[in-house]
């Protein structure tokens, strides 16, 4: 099994990358090669026996594409993306990876089919930043797309050339809605939806964080965790499953701020939710406002795709994963 992991020195491709090394198997087989790459080198894995190769590359550049898929992976992870707000805030960039850099490899997939037998596995991670207000009580799968950002214009214009090379059996995609993921782990990215991570993130730790919006702010969660296993499970399915429809809301859990702090009380006490201070910030809470809060991903679950059914729960995760199982004295 040859992998490629587009976008792996991303906090959840180095997760990604972390749990295919630990595994060494994908979709039942070994893994003989991983290369893994993104616009700053990730770091090199160990691996016993495995060809693993690192490099950094600008998928926005033309000649990049052809030069990731001249080893024919079996399967691509294509997690490589500008956030919400950069691509907000930086039109040109946005367009130029989210979807110039989507394109490019589809096309040099393409290319070499004309000349030989190939169709790969191809995850693409898409965001429900492709929905837009206004929304009905719980999105399914089957509303429409009018999102209200470029980023998420962007990633729904990328599902819509899935389903078509996937239709025409120049590779099989599957594409994965991601929830917001929280808690993030690390420093905060340029993401809009941050904030959600630091107000748990950031006190948990002992340190003061910043609340842009109400505390009746509603989202759709899922942890670094649960992300992983979206993409393997992607990776690995049946995609007979998916027939035309091949992007999926993936499963998640709606809570309003206000309900991620009284989580963080129970978890780590008074002391810990003392340290998120209130400032509104009009830009955020306009955007916030105009994201979806809740999701049907009744396809997503009967197709096998899991995630956490409590803000408890995602606390509980990230201090298993990220602070050694136990809170900082």
């Amino acid at each position: 099994m040859n992998i490629l992991i587009i976008g792996a020195a991303g906090m959840v491709g180095r997760k990604l990358t972390d749990a295919l090394v630990a595994s060494g198997t994908l979709a039942g087989k070994p893994i003989e090669a991983l290369t893994l790459v993104d616009v700053i080198e990730p770091e090199m894995p160990q691996m016993d026996g495995v060809d693993l190769t690192t490099r950094a590359i600008d998928i926005a550049d033309p000649s990049a594409a052809e030069t990731l898929i001249a080893e024919r992976p079996d399967v691509i992870f294509h997690l490589a993306a500008i956030v919400s707000g950069e691509a907000e805030l930086d039109f040109e960039k946005g367009y130029a990876i989210n979807l110039d850099g989507t394109r490019y490899l589809f096309e040099a997939i393409r290319q070499v089919g004309k000349s030989e037998p190939y169709c790969p596995r191809f995850v693409f991670t898409s965001s429900i930043a492709v929905f837009g207000a206004p929304f009905p009580d719980k999105i399914g799968d089957e509303f429409f797309q009018t999102p209200r950002t470029s980023y998420g214009t962007q990633k729904a214009i990328g599902e819509l050339l899935l389903a078509d090379y996937s239709r025409r059996g120049i590779l099989d995609g599957v594409g994965i809605r991601l929830p917001t993921i929280c808690i993030r782990p690390g420093k905060p990215n340029k993401a809009a939806s941050g904030f959600f991570s630091s107000i748990l993130r950031e006190p948990l730790m002992g340190l003061e964080a910043v609340l842009p919006v109400s505390e009746d702010a509603r989202h759709w969660h899922a942890s670094p965790r649960a992300a992983v296993g979206f993409l393997i499970h992607a990776a690995e399915m049946d995609t007979a499953a998916l027939g035309v429809r091949r992007s999926l809301n993936m499963p998640g859990l709606s809570a309003t701020v206000g309900e991620q702090i009284e989580a963080l009380r129970r978890v780590a006490g008074d002391e810990a939710v003392k340290l998120i201070r209130r400032e509104p910030d009009t830009m955020t809470a306009e955007m916030v406002e105009g994201w979806a809060k809740d999701f049907d991903a009744s396809r997503a679950l009967s197709l096998g795709f899991v995630a956490e059914s409590s803000f408890d729960e995602i606390i509980a995760i990230h201090i298993e994963d990220e602070l050694g199982g136990e809170l900082p004295k």
